[in-house]
């Protein structure tokens, strides 16, 4: 059964351990078989024996039922089995009720006597912790319980029992019954956790993938906005230098093949999940990029220094900003800053050109810059500065380990506070 392949190894682990519950419960009706019947058949005379065997029989197969269906109905997978749980009470009652009067109204005899008191006792303990689980709820389980350790004592009072006896009876069926119920509850409760805890998994698996799905999404957003960007302004520029014939569209059609190419490769990187942007770099290229498209674009500061994921993260920031320049408003202007303050990074992108709106900030690259930098404890506002000036301002804690502070990152002189974005 437990070789590769075979019936329980196709299993999953909560349907082996509701396959080991459901005949667990089977169990307990063989055991109530084999306790109660095992006395009547070496005790009692043959036509007592066999009374009471049968009933104990029916008493045990019906037990077997009730708890299958129940179990399945917990499972949410049927109805709640209200009509066996009340044959189920019915039986255990009337075989209790016959196996006390074999008791008292019976043949004489100590062996009679004493088999059939332990098919009244074990047929009420099981049959009451069966009915329990068939109910919700520790309050109800607890009455049930209770109700067929009362009616026990009452029925042995009824039928001639001594009150002492009849006390004995109930406190047995009370106790036993009791502790049936709660195992048979708390059964089910580690089978409902076992489930819950494998649903848990699976969710946390589907997160997982989604979360590295939006991580792809933004990446592929930050690394495509600016060469698409800038593919876009250059192609004009050479429609524009085409159609007055001059030999510079050539240059700028050879700049935006290049810039294709780039952008290919870096999207390639990214889907391998490779890519880390590298913050001197993206400074200088953002420099670049403003200043051909006829931005002046002054950068103080340097990334000297700092951590990686510190150079990384700011990077985005600064390949974000520099295409939000480029795409939204018409600056003439940008200067971007980094400073090192008090164990943190600051990075400001300043530029003007900001239509009256002042700009949305609340683009998908800014969510995603967000996201990002929250990832290492970093925070990013954006938004507009007054005078037709729009400002980001990313900050970026440093690790606090002795030693560490990143060297050459300060400014020599205090810049605006940046910024630039918006994005579709």
């Amino acid at each position: 059964m437990n070789r590769p392949g075979g019936w329980w190894g196709r299993k999953s682990t909560p349907a082996k351990v509701e396959t080991y519950t459901r005949w667990s419960f089977h169990s307990f009706a063989l055991i109530e078989l084999l306790t109660a019947g095992g006395p009547v058949i070496g005790q009692a005379g043959p036509r007592p024996a066999a009374v009471l065997l049968l009933m104990v029989t029916a008493h045990s197969v019906l037990c077997a039922v009730t708890a299958s269906r129940t179990l399945d109905w917990l499972r949410g997978g049927r109805e709640q089995p209200v009509r066996t749980l009340w044959a189920l009470g019915g039986v255990t009652v009337a075989v209790a009720v016959a196996s006390l009067t074999v008791v008292t109204h019976g043949p004489a005899g100590r062996d009679v006597d004493g088999a059939a008191g332990g098919v009244f006792a074990i047929v009420l303990v099981f049959g009451s912790g069966v009915v329990a689980l068939g109910v919700r709820g520790r309050r109800r389980v607890s009455a049930s319980v209770a109700g067929f350790a009362a009616g026990a004592g009452a029925v042995s009072l009824a039928l001639g029992l001594p009150a002492p006896a009849a006390l004995v009876i109930a406190l047995v069926v009370l106790v036993g019954g009791g502790f049936f119920a709660f195992t048979c509850v708390f059964s089910v409760w580690l089978l409902n956790a076992v489930y819950e805890l494998d649903e848990a998994r699976e969710t946390r698996a589907r997160l997982a993938v989604a979360e590295e799905r939006l991580r792809f999404g933004r990446d592929l957003h930050d690394v495509m906005g600016r060469n698409l960007a800038v593919i876009a302004l250059k192609s004009e520029l050479a429609v524009q230098l085409a159609q007055r014939e001059r030999p510079e569209a050539v240059t700028q059609m050879i700049e935006v093949q290049r810039l294709a190419h780039e952008a290919q490769r870096e999207v390639r990187e990214v889907v391998r999940g490779y890519r880390e942007a590298d913050l001197g770099s993206e400074l200088a290229g953002a420099q670049g990029v403003l200043a051909a498209a006829g931005i002046d674009c002054t950068v103080t500061g340097s990334a000297t220094g700092l951590p990686a994921p510190v150079q990384s993260a700011l990077g985005w920031v600064v390949r974000e900003a520099a295409t939000n320049v480029l795409r939204h408003g018409d600056a003439r202007r940008c200067a971007v800053g980094l400073t090192v303050l008090e164990g943190r990074v600051v990075l400001t992108v300043e530029n003007d050109g900001v239509p009256p709106a002042g700009g949305r900030g609340r683009g998908a690259g800014l969510v995603g810059l967000r996201e990002r930098l929250a990832e290492i404890g970093g925070t990013l506002r954006a938004g507009p500065a007054g005078d037709g000036r729009f400002l980001l301002t990313a900050e970026v804690p440093l690790p606090s380990h002795p030693g560490e502070a990143p060297s050459g990152a300060a400014v020599a002189s205090p810049v605006p506070r940046s910024v630039s974005e918006v994005t579709p």
